[in-house]
């Protein structure tokens, strides 16, 4: 006899929808980023800069997850870009079938760059695949520089990890460095940028990488 526990029935159903995501995302030659952070790593302020340097140049789209407002998407819609608000109503992540549905309501001609901003979280949206090209934690220097050790799964299937407000750093008890060993024993792929999306420094190092991104 087998046993099937639910969690396993959802992750495979997930899974699923992921996968004809990410065939789909690949037909229309778009990169996906699913961004990940606690809630008030600055992930809102960080899109908003980058959208503000690169969507002169490059279209952009935008799934914006949060657990009960549109506060993000309003923030977001001033770019130009478009983008769509999934409210998970409590729900702590989120899934591909949310994505999917999200997804349907974006005009995506022409569009090569789709960020997936997703619910303030450490936990829940690290089991999640969501068919994107590349997962980015984003992680602030007032959190921590020991985040990487409490929620190391997060950190192990993350491809980029984001230290923003690095102008916060005279003024909070972080060692980047410390930070950066603990997050390479976790996952010693992990791309590293460190940046104010506050004040623009570090910025531009990102942006230079998005764009070989999606040109490769």
């Amino acid at each position: 006899m087998s046993v099937i526990t639910v969690e396993r029935k959802i992750l495979e159903k997930n899974d699923e929808a992921a996968a004809t995501l990410r065939t789909n995302f690949q037909a229309q030659r778009l990169f996906v980023l699913n961004l990940l952070s606690s809630p008030g790593s600055g992930k809102t302020t960080l899109l908003e800069r980058t959208l503000e340097q690169i969507s002169p140049e490059i279209k952009t789209a935008v799934i914006e997850g949060d657990v009960q407002t549109d506060n993000d998407a309003q923030r977001i819609a001033k770019f130009k870009a478009p983008v769509v608000q999934i409210v998970t109503n409590g729900g702590c992540h989120l899934d591909a079938l949310l994505v999917r549905d999200a997804v349907s309501q974006l005009p995506l001609d022409g569009v090569r760059l789709l960020f997936i901003e997703n619910v303030g979280n450490l936990v829940c949206p690290a089991g999640y695949d969501l068919g994107e090209n590349k997962k980015v934690v984003i992680v602030s220097t007032t959190e921590g520089d020991d985040k990487p050790l409490k929620y190391p799964h997060m950190f192990r299937v993350a491809d980029v990890c984001v230290l923003n407000k690095t102008d916060l750093l005279p003024y909070v008890d972080f060692d980047v460095k410390t930070f950066r060993t603990n997050a390479e024993k976790v996952n010693p792929r992990l791309h590293f940028f460190e940046l104010s999306a506050k004040t623009g420094d570090g910025v531009e190092t990102w942006i230079d990488w998005l764009k070989k991104q999606i040109d490769s």
